[in-house]
């Protein structure tokens, strides 16, 4: 049905284009051969007229909300009849310098995997044509880093998919803290890459509020729901920002925390300070903000939390309840 939806629309479009004249809607479903298969020709039982009807104008507003600009022209006779001149639907010219072309050629490369892999290469085939030098190879050597996003999670897919088409989805997700799963309800928004792990950002149904999820917590398949949102989607998505200020990375206080010596290397790269304690143990001063309890945690008995008297019970708590499972 969608393969058939879509041949309709681009064989209405092709007549809307390619005439020189307005054509009635009389005409058109007679050149059309669906509308001929499905309803008959023009001069058929006037039965058909009104499901006809009905079709052209879904088939219309789909063209329109595509982008194509459908004119309505009202002949001397008062008949209604409906063209795509050219000249409104010819897109201006695009030209690339060498510094934009070989920007984008690497953009592409770096979905060069998956799903995205043939996008990205029918992308390049375009950019070759916009203007991408034949000297620059997007797929060539041009140092030691190479960019890449990896996707590993299975639910990359179909949340892209989800938020592409504003879709709510159903997972199992399970925090970092926490020993089972848990269902979330969600209103997907928008897929980011930081630090080599991707996120979603959206609005959790059961907690009424914006939340963020990280892809490799989210354990089976991720299922669509019906339905609308019944959230606004905000017209920017800061997933990054929000991830950032969860980890720690916005920080307006200081922490001081004891660090095995052979341990917690990420911690010491963000400590402003470092002491040595002796018996295998540092003491360090490192950026203290929302979410930075979660972090410690993950670093296990390695380390101990000094001050503030607020983290050490909130990273004691999240231990407990790790222990409980």
């Amino acid at each position: 049905m969608a393969i058939a939806k879509a041949e309709r629309l681009m064989n209405l479009a092709l007549c809307l284009l390619g005439t020189r004249r307005p054509l009635s809607k009389r005409e058109l479903r007679d050149s059309i051969e669906a509308y001929v298969e499905a309803f008959g020709p023009g001069n058929g039982p006037s039965g058909s007229d009104d499901s006809f009807n009905r079709m052209f104008e879904r088939d219309k507003d789909d063209l329109r909300e595509l982008g194509l600009v459908i004119e309505t022209v009202e002949s001397l006779e008062g008949e209604v009849g409906y063209m795509a001149r050219r000249d409104s639907n010819r897109l201006p010219p695009i030209t690339l310098d060498a510094e934009e072309a070989a920007a984008l050629g690497l953009a592409a490369k770096v979905w060069q995997q998956a799903r995205l892999a043939g996008a990205a290469s029918g992308a390049l085939q375009k950019l070759r044509a916009a203007g991408l030098p034949e000297d620059v190879d997007p797929y060539g050597s041009h140092g030691a880093l190479e960019p890449r996003i990896p996707v590993h999670e299975a639910a990359f897919e179909p949340l892209m998919l989800a938020c592409r088409d504003r879709r709510p989805v159903v997972f199992d997700y399970r925090k970092a803290t926490a020993a089972h799963p848990e269902q979330r309800h969600v209103e997907p928004w928008a897929l980011e890459c930081w630090r080599g792990h991707w996120y979603l950002a959206g609005w959790d149904r059961d907690r009424g509020a914006e939340r963020v999820f990280r892809l490799s917590r989210i354990t089976g398949k991720v299922r669509s729901r019906g339905g609308r949102y019944t959230a606004p989607v905000p017209d920017v998505v800061t997933v990054r920002e929000t991830v950032a200020g969860w980890a720690g990375e916005i920080a307006d206080r200081s922490a001081r925390i004891r660090l095995r010596s052979d341990a917690g290397y990420p911690l010491r790269a963000k400590a402003t300070s470092v002491r040595e304690l002796g018996d295998g143990w540092d003491e360090l001063e490192i950026p203290y903000g929302h979410g930075l309890d979660a972090w410690l945690v993950e670093f296990g008995p390695d380390v101990v939390v000094l001050e503030p008297a607020e983290l050490r019970t909130d990273v004691v708590d999240r231990l407990r309840a790790v222990a409980k499972g």
